[in-house]
């Protein structure tokens, strides 16, 4: 693969982690602000076999997780900064953080939507969208242009 074919599928891979952060912060958002639901439309009864009795904790969830968390991979994916703490939870010492922490996303965020739809017991087009963005994640992420381009120097 060409470097500029890399270069693409590395901006991609930033790309997608900025649109789940952005649709997590807004989603989440407004389930903190009213986490009765009434305004996305969801009603409690959608969570009243869960462990919730509102969407404040989902909320929490969505905006830390999968909001804060991708934009600061993003960064990480742009800038390939060191971070120490990053660096005792990457399970691949030979890559960069923000990579082992890129499939961390999508593998995160394909079990977010499975216990969404165990809980709800539907899927719904939204599930459908993340849990595509979960897979081009990965498959993005394991490009091996991409793995080289995040391969640490030792």
């Amino acid at each position: 693969m060409n470097q500029s074919n890399t270069k693409k599928h590395s901006n991609l891979l930033i790309d997608l982690q900025l649109f789940l952060a952005v649709g997590a912060l807004f989603g989440g958002s407004f389930l903190i602000i009213d986490p009765s639901g009434e305004l996305m439309d969801m009603p409690l009864s959608l969570i009243e076999h869960s462990w919730f009795s509102n969407y404040l904790i989902p909320g929490l969830i969505l905006v830390t997780i999968f909001g804060v968390m991708p934009l600061i991979i993003a960064w990480g994916l742009y800038k390939q900064w060191a971070w120490s703490s990053a660096e005792k939870c990457n399970l691949f010492a030979d890559m960069h953080w923000s990579w082992t922490f890129t499939l961390y996303s999508g593998i995160s965020l394909i079990l977010w939507i499975t216990v969404q739809v165990l809980i709800i017991d539907r899927f719904v087009v939204i599930h459908f969208i993340y849990m595509a963005l979960a897979i081009v994640i990965l498959v993005v992420a394991l490009l091996p242009g991409v793995q080289k381009m995040y391969k640490k120097e030792f």
